[in-house]
Formats: C-alpha cells, structure tokens, sequence
C-alpha cells in the first residue's frame, strides 16, 4: 500500500534520559542532604529508569494484570499470584538497588545518608511503573516495626534487609530477600482499625491463631505480612509469615483480587484467616502504636511516590513540548504553553525538595518533625497530584488520552498515594494529633520554616496566618484541612527559598503563597521568567 503522504512533526519515544542525575532539582537535593558519592552511587539506576528496555517493562506490567490461582490442578488450594516476566524484573532491579529494607542495614553500617540515597533512587525508579513500589515500599516500611520483636527480627530481618529478588513461597530464611506486606483494613472500619473484628487466640507455644477477614491486602503474594488482630487486651500485631518454619504453608485464603482504577500491576487482594498462624510484634493490646511506624514509613513513600508521579507526567509534557510545533512553533516556546509547563515545575520542585527533606530526617533521626512534616506533605503533594498529572496530560492534547503515550497510567495511578495509608481526612486530622502532643513536633517544623524567615515577604505572610490558624484551637477540626496545607506550603517555601534557584522560590511565594494564583494552574503572574524554569527542569541524558 502506497503511503498517502508524509507524515512529520511526531514526537519521538521519551528514552536515553536519567530522572535521577539529569534532574536538577532532585539531584541538587541529594547532594545537599548527601553528597555526590551518594547521588554518583544511583548512576546506574538513572541511566536504567531512562532506557528504552525499562520503559517496556513498565508497559507490560500495567497491561499483564496479576492473575488470582487459588487451587491447583488437583483441587488443592494453593492460594498464589501470577505475574507477568517484566513485573519480576521491575522488582528484581528494586531490591538490588537497595530501594526496599536495604537502607536499614547500610544505616546500621556506618552509612549516614542511606535514606537519603534510597528516596532519591525510588523517585527516580518509580517513575518508570509506579504499582510495584507498592511491595518495595512495604518492605522497607517492615524492618523497624519487626525490630520490636528480637526473635523475629533475627529470624527475617536479614531476608527483609537483603538486595536479592526471588519470587514464590518456599522457606523465608533460604531466600536472598524477602518481600513484606501488610494487612489492617477491615470491611467494617476502613481507616478506623481500632473496629476490627479479626481475632487472635494464644495457641499455648508462644504463636497465636488468627480468625478474620482482610478487606485490603496489598502485595497478598508476599512472603510475610504484619496484621492487626484483637486480643483481649486490644488491638495488637502479629507477624503472619506464607511459608511456616515447619516448610508447611500457613493458611492464608485469597479470595479474590481487587480490580483498582489504577496500580494494575500490583496485585491487592481480599484475605481469610482461619486459625491463621501468627507471632505478637509488640505489646499486647499495643497494635496500632506498633505498625504505626510502617505506616509513618509508609505515608513518607506515599510522599515521595507522588513526588515521583508528578515528575514523571512534567518530563513527558516537557519532552512533547520541545518537539511538537504548532502555529508556527514549538510549543516549548510559546507563551503560554511556557507558562504551563513552568508551573508543573514549580510544583514538581517544590514535591521533590519536601520529599527529599523528609527522607533526610529519617537519616538523621529526627522523628518530632517527621512526625509533623510528613503528615502534612503527604496531605498536601498527594491530594495536588491528580490536578498537576491531569494538566501535564493536556499538553499531549488527544495523544495524552491514548493509552500508548503513558499518561493515563500516570492519571490512574495519580490519587492513590492520596487514599493509601489514609485519604485526605484522616491525614488532616492525624496533623491535628501531632501537633497536640508534647509540641515537639510543632516546634521542631516551626523552627524549620523559620529557616527562611526575611527571605520574602509573602513567605513571612503566610507564616504568619499558619500562626493565626494554629492559634484558634477551637477552629482547628473544622479547618484541619486548610491547616494541614498551608503547614505543608510553609514547608515548601521555606525549603524553596533557602535552596533553589531564585526564579523558582519567587514564582512559588507568587503563587502558592501570595495569592496572585489562578484555580488552574499555568497561571502564573507577568514577570515570571517561564522559559528558565522549563529549561531548568527539563531532564538531561543519561
């Protein structure tokens, strides 16, 4: 067949980059809560995340979904999750890299910037198929909550910690690395875990024998999961491993897989316990204040994830605009598109300093603000996700719609860092609680906002009305929201002004914080140098 004519001004394939090194805000942040040994260490990631061959790998885990095989040939429950090759792959170059429960063991080596160097590496990982961070996540969030209980610990911590990938359900402590998961939601009581109804009997040989239904299990085809079941004392956690010590298989009843809007290719199922084994990590009746360091641990992912997200959909919206014309020129360099595309990167900035700076205090052990900044940035970065990646995509025009340029997976995967590890709500109010206990978190971010306190007047008037909110007690349920991301904004700006570029800190303070801002974004203010901001964050070659 003849072709009909030629056909020019197609943008070629997004490969060869580094969304690692060759971002300058992410890098610029790991070398300054690091150091370029640190960031020189991801190279390899980088260089990986931008290939071609990685790029497919995303593509075929999102459309293999994982597929449910509850028995075998011969009618014996086998209760397993298959997935396609590339999702292995996927999470075989995770745990080498050391995304998963590896930084706890370098830390514990003499590593000072482990964390740091981790969220960096999963930020730029993750951009390439974001539902395996899923497990990757759980896995590091896993290692300090089992450190409560030695034995355990001793028993699957150095699986936990270990940078080898091998899937399937044989004996824990033979294989190089383990994968964790996690099991609380109920359908009874979603976020309010304390309603839960599974229960856990003492089995007489220090093991307790769980009864109960998990409405949400994420990663079900893990090799080990902490859970929450009532005692007679309380809520309290357990230990619940696939594969026992015996070689013999726990009981542990997958009921179906959960067809989710986004995150297809990781597997999130429905679980029955029946006299299900398990091991109490933690007090008696102390569940929720155990697993609620992984679900810090967790909710600090779920930060840098979005971080991730948003980034992934501005370098696919920079890579079309600098090769796509229209009217008669690109449209990189047109007004308003520059104006557009200069405000995702302001927002993609300002996600990763925040993302970065959280990853820092774990490093550092600095858990009063952690215990703050990371409630707020993860009310605030992800519930801006879905509206950032939503505009990103309407640079594409039609071509974002369609499947094949990527952007839907990205606007499907874009609120579920919202809803994980509770929406927008629970956040909200779990801000209020951190600032009403002891006030050492509150002094600890205040005292990091007030870092840039004089750089700008606008950043020195929002300040001033978080102070004004923070001081109306009363008011603080009904405006827990408005709290929760002003606090985060505080956050940002101050990290913005003391580190980045000054285009970049006063198109902030303009915009999400003085109030010269529009409902949408590429609105940003006459005077702003747009084409710089693009240029800035536009992602170099590998």
């Amino acid at each position: 067949m003849s072709a009909t004519h030629e056909v020019t001004n197609q943008v070629p394939p997004l490969v060869g980059h580094d969304p690692i090194g060759g971002d300058a805000a992410l890098a610029e942040a790991c070398v300054r809560h690091a150091d370029e040994a640190t960031l020189t260490s991801l190279a390899d990631l980088g260089a990986l995340a931008g290939s071609e061959q990685a790029r497919e790998w995303g593509r075929l885990a999102d459309e293999h979904r994982p597929v449910l095989r509850t028995h075998d040939r011969y009618g014996h429950r086998v209760d397993e999750v298959e997935f396609h090759p590339a999702w292995h792959e996927l999470m075989g170059a995770a745990f080498a890299h050391g995304l998963a429960g590896a930084p706890w063991a370098a830390a514990d080596a003499g590593d000072p910037h482990a964390h740091v160097r981790r969220a960096v590496g999963y930020l730029g990982w993750t951009q390439v198929e974001a539902g395996h961070g899923c497990p990757v996540t759980m896995t590091y969030a896993a290692v300090p909550v089992l450190r409560a209980a030695p034995e355990l610990d001793a028993r699957y911590g150095p699986g936990l910690t270990g940078t080898g990938y091998a899937f399937g359900l044989t004996d824990p402590t033979a294989k190089p690395g383990l994968v964790a998961g996690m099991g609380m939601t109920e359908k009874q009581g979603g976020s309010d875990v304390r309603s839960n109804t599974t229960r856990a009997v003492p089995n007489g040989d220090g093991t307790h024998a769980l009864t109960g239904h998990k409405w949400f299990t994420s990663a079900p085809m893990s090799d080990l999961f902490l859970v929450l079941a009532q005692l007679e004392e309380g809520v309290s956690c357990f230990l619940v491993p696939r594969v026992l010590p015996d070689g013999t298989r726990n009981v542990f009843r997958l009921q179906r897989l959960k067809d989710k809007l986004g995150d297809r290719a990781n597997a999130s199922g429905e679980v029955e316990f029946d006299r299900t084994t398990g091991w109490l990590v933690g007090a008696p009746g102390r569940g929720v204040p155990t697993i609620i360091e992984m679900v810090n641990a967790t909710r600090l992912d779920c930060v840098i994830g979005s971080a991730a997200t948003v980034r992934a959909a501005l370098t696919q919206a920079l890579h079309h605009a600098r090769h796509r014309r229209a009217f008669g020129a690109l449209l990189a360099d047109q007004p308003l598109m520059q104006n557009v595309l200069a405000d995702l990167a302001v927002e993609s900035e300002a996600a990763t300093a925040l993302a970065v700076r959280l990853a820092a205090a774990v490093d550092a052990g600095e858990t009063a603000f952690l215990r703050l900044a990371g409630a707020a940035a993860k009310f605030l970065v992800c519930k801006r996700t879905p509206a950032v990646v939503g505009e990103a995509l309407e640079v594409l025009g039609g071509n974002g719609y369609v499947e094949e340029s990527g952007l839907p997976r990205l606007y499907r995967q874009a609120p579920l860092n919202s809803i994980w590890e509770g929406s927008g709500n629970v956040i909200a109010l779990d801000v209020l609680r951190a600032l009403g206990r002891s006030g050492e978190s509150l002094t600890a971010v205040t005292a990091e906002i007030g870092l840039a306190r004089g750089a700008d007047a606008r950043f020195d008037d929002a300040v001033g009305r978080l102070s004004a909110e923070l001081g109306d007690p009363e008011a603080l349920p009904l405006r827990a929201r408005r709290v929760a991301g002003l606090l985060a904004l505080c956050l940002q700006g101050s990290l913005l002004l003391r580190h980045s570029p000054p285009e970049v800190a006063d198109a902030f303070c303009a915009t999400r914080l003085g109030g010269d801002w529009g409902t949408v974004l590429g609105t940003l203010p006459a005077g702003v140098p747009t084409a710089r901001l693009v240029e800035r964050s536009t992602v170099s070659a590998a």
